[in-house]
């Protein structure tokens, strides 16, 4: 049985159009990257989203939840090989993922809606006292 706090996660599943723009590492900020995800449920206690940016797998989450903190929780990969882990909330369609390690703090920001996610990747070095933008990541919902 799936566990209900899991249950605003669900709006994952599917296949999604990605947008990447207002990047501060791309050559300039009008730049946009156009990629893929795909996310599906893992059993009943995790879901997973994959993506890739201009055909090259670049971001790979797994979503859940520690019962003991009563707190949703992410699994963040990618190629570099990074891993990473988020804590994250959800107030209605209002999401953010938070990442408070000694390296430096990192967050992502989203509006999601069962078509649309419009979120931004911001980061910290000063401990989250000031956020700097990353980048814009945009998800459109694919219909078959």
């Amino acid at each position: 049985m799936r566990n209900p706090a899991l249950e605003p996660l669900d709006v994952l599943v599917g296949e999604w159009k990605l947008t990447l723009t207002d990047c501060w590492f791309l050559e300039s900020r009008d730049v946009e990257q156009e990629g893929r995800a795909v996310g599906r449920w893992l059993g009943e206690a995790f879901l997973e989203l994959d993506a890739l940016l201009e055909g090259v797998p670049t971001w790979h989450f797994v979503f859940g939840r520690s019962d003991a903190r009563d707190q949703l929780v992410v699994l963040y990969h990618d190629p570099r090989p990074t891993s990473r882990t988020f804590d994250m909330s959800v107030r209605g369609s209002e999401w953010t993922w938070l990442r408070q390690d000694p390296d430096f703090h990192q967050r992502f920001v989203a509006t999601v809606t069962p078509e649309r996610i419009d979120g931004r990747w911001e980061a910290s070095d000063d401990g989250g006292t000031t956020w700097r933008k990353d980048f814009d990541l945009i998800f459109d919902r694919v219909v078959a």
